[in-house]
């Protein structure tokens, strides 16, 4: 015998246990009955990197960054996989040295990676010791390590802080006369892969395309002027007196600029046509619906600006313009490191609320306390007259650890910027579309929401990146 409620859901056509297409009535009559909130939503933050970074039109859909030629060494950082406790380097990983850049001989790159060794060494071991004989590569698979030369005064000085990926000492492959000079110490508890000169001799004796490589290397290190950028040289004359010749120059320019194509964030928002007739006192129901939607685009969009692999600002900080932690947590010093890098008119430092708080910790610990700026109203604390934004975007690993961005922002001082495309068909905000899709035969109406955005760093140094922040350990 069927009940009622039975014949009322047979006669209706719905399936009590489907899952909703849209807003239902019940829903919806919270919004229309007694005085009340918009509906809130927890997940709004204030997205500073949205407000700061300068957006520019990319009327093409894409954004090419032309730079002058550079000639770039192979300093990327190596990647490993594992097996348990038995760690290998990936052979394609190896054209990451400078002497094996845009190497592609599988053979050769796979003889090369199994002749690798792993080595474990403690904290305060020497891997190197300054003035001994250098004859093998290191690759940092894990851990961190101090790199010291003597410095003026005969005390050691710390010029370098290696972590995973890192590697040195592939000059000592080639050259047999070579002797280290720094002395490397591990900070941490490090895994480490070696190569020696002797195995490199095998290989190289063996394969045509990795001598003919190693010989390109040499010569093209002697035909390249550049400067301290990595920049073709441009040849000038100064100080000269009388009529000397002058030398003849022109800028070269790279011959492949990169293109910034704009991503997209969209969904598809449905609202049933009786909720969006009957219910739109006091509040529009589809209002508050594209409102809500809107801002959870908004917040994937600052996401994907800082993680995305092809145009985030974690994945595009350039390798030269990161540093690790000294000592583990933020601390002031590692702070003006980061400053030292991104010296030229600095803007704003971002990081992840936690790790706001582990500076401040630092800070209070030395007897510091940083300022805080006015931002458009609002009190945000800062070091060194910048001010240090939070973003929850940033991510903070299963080991508590983050990073901390700092940039200069401005197409016009070569900076970080945001590219989007305004006067698109159908824009409801600034490079945001609202699409009518049309009404299903269950009368839901559809709407594809869509945003389009990237970003662009124009010259490298105008990112940097301290990574492996510790937040869960005070120093």
């Amino acid at each position: 015998m069927r009940t009622m409620t039975e014949q009322t859901e047979a006669g209706n056509g719905t399936d009590p246990n489907a899952t909703p297409l849209s807003l239902g009535t019940a829903a919806a009559r919270n919004l229309a009955t007694t005085t009340k909130t918009p509906p809130q939503m927890q997940g709004i933050t204030s997205r500073w990197l949205l407000r700061i970074l300068p957006w520019v039109q990319a009327s093409g859909g894409a954004y090419r960054v032309n730079r002058r030629l550079s000639y770039v060494v192979g300093d990327g950082r190596v990647t490993f996989t594992n097996v348990g406790t038995d760690v290998r380097v990936i052979p394609a990983e190896l054209a990451e040295l400078p002497l094996l850049r845009d190497f592609d001989d599988e053979g050769a790159l796979g003889a090369l990676a199994e002749r690798f060794t792993q080595r474990q060494y403690e904290a305060g071991q020497v891997l190197v010791e300054a003035g001994a004989p250098a004859d093998r590569v290191y690759l940092i698979a894990h851990g961190k390590v101090d790199r010291f030369a003597e410095g003026e005064y005969d005390e050691q000085t710390l010029l370098d802080v290696l972590v995973d990926g890192d590697h040195f000492g592939d000059d000592a492959l080639v050259d047999a006369e070579s002797t280290w000079d720094t002395t490397v110490k591990a900070v941490t508890r490090c895994t480490v892969l070696t190569l020696e000169r002797s195995e490199f001799q095998q290989v190289l004796d063996a394969s045509e395309a990795l001598r003919a490589q190693v010989d390109r290397n040499r010569s093209e290190e002697e035909a390249h002027d550049a400067n301290e950028y990595g920049e073709a040289a441009v040849d000038l004359a100064s100080g000269h007196a009388g009529e000397p010749d002058l030398p003849g120059t022109f800028v070269d320019y790279e011959m492949s600029p990169r293109e910034y194509e704009l991503s997209v964030a969209q969904t598809v928002l449905r609202i049933h046509t009786r909720v969006a007739d009957l219910y739109n006192q006091p509040m529009n129901q589809v209002e508050q619906q594209l409102r809500l939607t809107i801002q959870a685009l908004r917040e994937r969009q600052e996401h994907e600006l800082v993680n995305n692999p092809e145009f985030g600002l974690l994945h595009n900080a350039d390798l030269r313009q990161r540093i690790p932690t000294r000592t583990g947590p933020p601390t002031p010093d590692d702070l003006d490191e980061l400053l030292a890098l991104v010296w030229k008119e600095p803007d704003y430092l971002l990081a992840h609320p936690r790790t706001i708080a582990a500076f401040g910790r630092e800070c209070s610990h030395r007897g510091i306390y940083p300022q805080s700026i006015d931002m458009n109203g609002h009190k945000v604390p800062a070091w060194r007259g910048i001010p240090m934004l939070p973003c929850n975007k940033i991510p903070v690993s299963q080991t508590r650890t983050s990073s901390i961005l700092l940039m200069r922002t401005g197409e016009d001082r070569q900076g970080v910027i945001g590219l989007h495309q305004t006067g698109i068909p159908d824009e409801y905000e600034p490079g945001l579309s609202v699409r009518f899709m049309g009404i299903n035969e269950k009368a839901v109406i559809s709407y594809l929401v869509s945003t389009y955005y990237s970003a662009a760093v124009l010259v490298p140094d105008a990112l940097g990146v301290l990574e492996n922040v510790e937040i869960g350990r005070e120093g």
